[in-house]
């Protein structure tokens, strides 16, 4: 064989025995078959094989797999970060002329995806107060196919009563999806409520590291494994084999993280219900966090992530000048890493409500505690000076 084509020759010139407590990472579009008879584009490689590396290699599959045992589901689908799994569970449930419920406390771009391409496509997006609970019924049409949750809301931390939304929609056959990132999809079991879908965006707390975009969807049965895999496929989602081999290195640390940032943020928030310029605390564990009864009966922790507003008192300007005034924790819109952030929202739209400027968004990385309450005062103490 010359040379050239030696060069070019796939086949093994080492052992394969090779044993490690890493999941190796395994790059790769095409996949070789050992005969005709055996060539398939088949997406439910789990089942049937490899067939193409779009729908997933080894290492992709590997993190699906751990993704759904952690959340007790049917399968999970890895795609290439939250919004794609959002569109992904619209695109799988709906289609021209179907009716969906989004709450108002959903994920901005959650809400602009309904408000945008699907109005387009003609899918109407309804959205609906978070606390409703079981008067979501009143909501429900004919072609009511999808009703989203999250809990806690995002930004403003509202926390939905789920079985009460998921026994109306069991009455009328539509289906139920909640973005369980916040919960990092331990937290809360959505599937032993009844959900039908439970999304994450594995750039959060799985990733754990600011450093990789990521997202699953992870489906209770067959019957919605059956009807998301063709979406997938034809969507085209693929996902790098090396962002899924950092979310399986931080899925062994995320237990000992997210510990960490529940106590850690807990202790932050009770120490903000102290200071003279704040106004209310939206943490989920607290009872000033609307819904704060249902994370009772429905979680088993808290996370990292929580709200607060600031008294009236406290001008818009004042809130952004006590953000820059921050040192420890950094001026950022994602979350879920080891570095604490912060951020205003000044255009925060929530029907009935006007924060003016003083909502404030934190996210507890792993910095020292008092350091981190030693920030906060300072910043407070010269916005009041």
């Amino acid at each position: 064989m010359d040379w050239r084509t030696r060069l070019l020759d796939p086949a093994a010139r080492s052992r394969r025995d090779y044993q490690s407590l890493a999941t190796p990472v395994y790059r790769g579009s095409t996949v070789v078959f050992d005969s005709q008879a055996q060539v398939s584009d088949d997406w439910q490689q789990a089942e049937n094989g490899y067939s193409y590396g779009l729908y997933g290699t080894p290492t992709a599959l590997e993190l699906a797999a751990r993704i759904a045992e952690l959340e007790g589901a049917r399968h999970s689908f890895i795609v290439p970060g939250g919004q794609a799994a959002i569109a992904l569970v619209y695109f799988a449930y709906c289609t021209s002329g179907s009716h969906a419920l989004v709450p108002h406390s959903a994920y901005g771009p959650n809400k602009e995806m309904a408000e945008g391409m699907l109005r387009g496509l003609g899918i109407d997006v309804e959205p609906y107060d978070p606390l409703i609970g079981a008067d979501i019924k009143s909501l429900i049409r004919p072609n009511t196919a999808l009703i989203w949750c999250e809990s806690p809301g995002s930004v403003t931390m509202e926390i939905q009563d789920l079985p009460a939304i998921v026994t109306a929609a069991s009455e009328t056959g539509a289906a139920v999806a909640i973005d369980n990132t916040w919960a990092a999809g331990v937290m809360l079991d959505a599937f032993a409520l009844g959900v039908d879908v439970s999304m994450q965006a594995l750039t959060k707390y799985v990733g754990g590291h600011s450093d990789l975009l990521l997202g699953s969807v992870s489906v209770r049965d067959d019957r919605a494994y059956e009807k998301f895999g063709p979406v997938y496929r034809q969507l085209g989602l693929a996902v790098s084999p090396d962002d899924c081999s950092l979310a399986l290195r931080g899925l062994q640390t995320m237990a000992i993280r997210l510990e960490h940032v529940e106590r850690n943020a807990l202790e932050i928030a009770r120490w903000l219900q102290k200071q003279s310029d704040i106004e209310t605390v939206l943490h989920p564990a607290l009872p000033s966090c609307p819904g704060h009864q249902h994370w009772q009966r429905d979680f088993t922790g808290s996370s990292g992530v929580f709200s607060f507003t600031f008294k009236a008192s406290v001008s818009a300007a004042a809130v952004e000048r006590f953000i820059n005034e921050l040192s420890l924790f950094k001026i950022g819109l994602s979350w879920g890493g080891v570095n604490s952030l912060a951020v205003v929202y000044p255009d925060i739209d929530r029907p009935g409500k006007d924060y003016g400027g003083r909502l404030v968004r934190l996210n507890i990385g792993l910095e020292a505690v008092t350091d981190l309450t030693a920030d906060l005062e300072r910043a407070l103490q010269r916005i009041a000076s």
